[in-house]
């Protein structure tokens, strides 16, 4: 058997008709950047988060950049970051001339609470939070040592769109948040498409006029911005999918769940199926390389998320970050394996890749 890491065209495929007809709709109407279709998803997205605003751009990567922008982050400016992520959240602030403080992370990839009041100074603005693998950091604590320092917060959601605790979703916490809507997240486009959410008008007024070239509408430039905006098309398609999200992270939680009972018996580090929507599927095992290799041998899929932790990476070797700086997160870089998992996949799949995970450990115990 042969089983895709994850597999769009499931999630297409029920949608084929009503994708073609607004492949259709956005052709007939030839209003491809901005227009009635990014409005209505900005106010569908704001309005599913209790949000004020939302404001849809290119990507999350500029949604991130340009919000600590319009915060003030710049030259001599420190921002807080989990060590382990997507290179996104630290390379923002570098481009931003500000330097990014990484804070090595819990068990769970999440940056770790305990450690974060260690590393602020004078020079701190902004703490960004992942949710990482689309489960919820500790936003109750962080934000209680934000405000205690008066420091920003900006929730890094590309992974989560509607993790939810105590019935408060993922991007609700912090002063704004960011989405990705990469074709491979929960809610994808079909290219490239961000937002920023937040409930202060000044900021979303701010990113919206850097995103669009320093102005709110198209002639009035205040001030040297940027071209980010979200294309027609792309708003079109997320306002398709939105009302399936919910049900598709729900299928997530049940195959995770699959995994989890499955697995329990097995020498692998676990994920909680607590506040989580299950992006990715990761286990924790000292044999990580050789289990991957059997898995691809026997038709299995799997993916590393990440192979470096960001202080490890060659874009930060400057400042020459040791294991020991952050254990938790060279831990992870080291023994984390994502397995298959997507709304569409099968039991029976999620049973094979269960069975060769068995068989691994079964031949490395009686080797």
């Amino acid at each position: 058997m042969q089983v895709p890491f994850l597999d769009l065209s499931r999630i297409h495929e029920p949608l084929k008709n009503e994708l073609e007809q607004t492949f259709k709709r956005v052709l007939q109407d030839s209003y491809f950047v901005y227009g009635r279709d990014v409005t209505l998803f900005e106010n569908g997205f704001a309005n599913a988060h209790g949000s004020g605003n939302c404001v849809a751009m290119g990507n999350c990567t500029d949604a991130l950049q340009l919000t600590l922008q319009a915060m003030g982050v710049g030259e001599g400016d420190e921002v807080l970051v989990p060590a382990m992520t997507w290179i996104t959240d630290a390379e923002v602030i570098s481009n931003l001339g500000a330097m990014p403080v990484f804070v090595d992370v819990d068990r769970h990839g999440l940056i770790d609470v305990s450690q974060i009041e260690a590393n602020i100074n004078p020079n701190t603005k902004a703490i960004v939070v992942v949710h990482l693998y689309g489960k919820l950091a500790d936003m109750a604590s962080i934000m209680s040592i934000a405000d205690s320092h008066k420091l920003q917060v900006i929730e890094d959601c590309a992974q989560s769109a509607f993790a939810a605790a105590n019935g408060e979703r993922a991007g609700s916490f912090g002063h704004a948040s960011v989405f990705s809507f990469y074709p491979t997240k929960n809610l994808g486009a079909l290219g490239d498409a961000g937002c920023l959410l937040t409930r202060d008008n000044t900021i979303a007024l701010k990113v919206r006029k850097l995103s669009n070239h320093g102005a709110a509408d198209k002639h009035n430039h205040e001030f040297p911005g940027t071209n980010s905006r979200m294309d027609t098309l792309q708003a079109a398609i997320l306002n398709l999918k939105l009302p399936f999200l919910e049900g598709w992270n729900k299928e997530r939680q049940k195959a995770a769940k699959y995994y989890i009972e499955a697995l329990s018996e097995i020498e692998l580090g676990l994920p909680e199926n607590k506040d989580h929507v299950f992006h990715v599927f990761s286990v924790l095992t000292e044999h990580r390389d050789e289990l991957k290799k059997y898995l691809k041998d026997h038709g299995v899929q799997t993916q590393i998320h990440y192979p470096k932790a960001l202080p490890f990476t060659k874009a930060y070797a400057e400042f020459g970050f040791e294991p020991e700086d952050f254990p938790k997160a060279f831990d992870l870089q080291n023994k984390s394996l994502s397995l298959p998992l997507f709304p569409g996949i099968t039991e029976e799949e999620q049973a094979y890749v269960v069975d060769q995970i068995r068989s691994f450990f079964d031949s490395a115990n009686n080797a």
